[in-house]
């Protein structure tokens, strides 16, 4: 190994240098003072977990993400938190226990085996809210809101649009078509690609009439004339999607009436956490970010291994992805510079500096710090502040 090795950092693992820390913690401090003024409870789950609890319920995409070690105790398997959502679902069903409606929040670093998408970190600092308790579409209404309301605190350069999308309706074309294990994975991976020549190859023997129904999902993406075909489309083939089709007009219906400007852009193909998810998904989006800047769903039952089954709704984003796109900030405050100093009355007024609000640096043997931009000097035996 190379001198150059030893401080290289692994790809997709980054470090949060001063400036960049500052926004981070500013970002954290202002988005949970959000979640709380909504009423939503801060919980700091483990780093680390037993994979039985940590991996249960929410798929294979979790369990690849994960990385995994041996328990030098107990001898059983652990695994590095690659996302906090089932550590809070838990909780929630656990630890405690409610019988009504739970608001809980979170936030903490998280480690992923490989990144989500080509320019993702592997280590993003996870942050979200989750909904216990509630399986109505204002429940999801009020977790979308809330997204939105992070984003706009975030305080984003960029105008972001909101995609929506509900698992009830790729559902209901697998109920009407009849597929079997193999035909459902291979058109499955078609639908996430969106790859229609390869959708078509997957359903050569496929009845015609199935085989329409399932390539029409992948055109059904747009505006809300999306919902209008999707009605035609489904009425007579898979009329079970209709419900879900319904569901996506009321929370949109719903959230325009708060945000009449919110452009709502709607996937009825969207398969994001199909095998956790169980109705509304949703994800904001900004213009020349091509992965989400903060998505989430409904997921319904996960709770159930740790023996209570509990309606649940919540979202998600990054914070390192929310610093990327603010524009590069300011020099900062300032600092003040002290003398090295044992004097008494200097030391209770840096304290007192310090209290207010203000940075006082101790000027050591190498002198003042390059942040300073006044110093503390003695006036006619008083500590004052001037420039530098």
């Amino acid at each position: 190994m190379t001198s150059v090795d030893r401080w290289q950092l692994p790809d997709g693992i980054e470090e949060v240098l001063p400036a960049q820390a500052a926004t981070v913690e500013a970002l954290r401090r202002r988005l949970l003072d959000l979640f709380r003024s909504w009423g939503y409870e801060l919980v700091i789950p483990p780093l680390v977990e037993f994979t039985d609890s940590l991996l249960t319920g929410l798929g294979q995409d979790l369990d690849l993400l994960t990385f995994k070690l041996t328990d030098q105790l107990s001898g059983r398997s652990m695994g590095v938190r690659a996302d906090i959502t089932p550590q809070v679902a838990r909780i929630d069903a656990h630890s405690l226990a409610p019988d009504g409606v739970s608001r809980l929040c979170y936030a903490g670093s998280t480690l992923h085996t490989r990144p989500k998408s080509l320019m993702a970190s592997r280590s993003p600092i996870q942050l979200g809210a989750e909904l216990y308790g509630d399986d109505s579409v204002a429940a999801d209404v009020e977790i979308i809101r809330l997204m939105l309301a992070t984003l706009d605190a975030a305080e984003l350069p960029a105008r972001y649009t909101l995609d929506l999308g509900h698992v009830g309706i790729y559902e209901a074309v697998l109920d009407a078509a009849e597929l079997d294990d193999e035909q459902e994975a291979r058109i499955f991976d078609c639908l996430q690609r969106k790859s229609v020549p390869d959708l078509m190859q997957a359903l050569d023997d496929v009845p015609e009439d199935i085989a329409t129904l399932i390539i029409g999902l992948v055109d059904l993406h747009g505006d809300d004339n999306v919902l209008l075909a999707a009605r035609e489309l489904f009425a007579d083939r898979a009329p079970r999607a209709l419900a879900a089709v319904d569901a996506l007009q009321d929370v949109a219906t719903d959230l325009r009436h708060q945000r009449p400007d919110l452009p709502i852009y709607f996937d009825l193909a969207e398969l994001r956490g199909y095998h956790y998810h169980t109705g509304i998904v949703f994800a904001a989006y900004v213009p020349g970010h091509g992965q989400a800047l903060a998505n989430g769903g409904r997921y319904n039952g996960v709770g159930e291994v740790y023996g209570r089954s509990r309606p649940a709704t919540g979202f998600a984003t990054d914070l390192k992805a929310l610093m990327n796109l603010l524009p590069a900030s300011a020099s900062g405050q300032g600092a003040i510079s002290m003398p090295d100093s044992d004097d008494l009355e200097l030391l209770a007024k840096a304290e007192a500096l310090r209290a207010s609000g203000e940075i006082v640096i101790n000027s050591l043997g190498a002198g003042r710090d390059p942040r300073c931009d006044r110093e503390l000097v003695e006036i006619e035996g008083e500590w004052q502040t001037r420039p530098l």
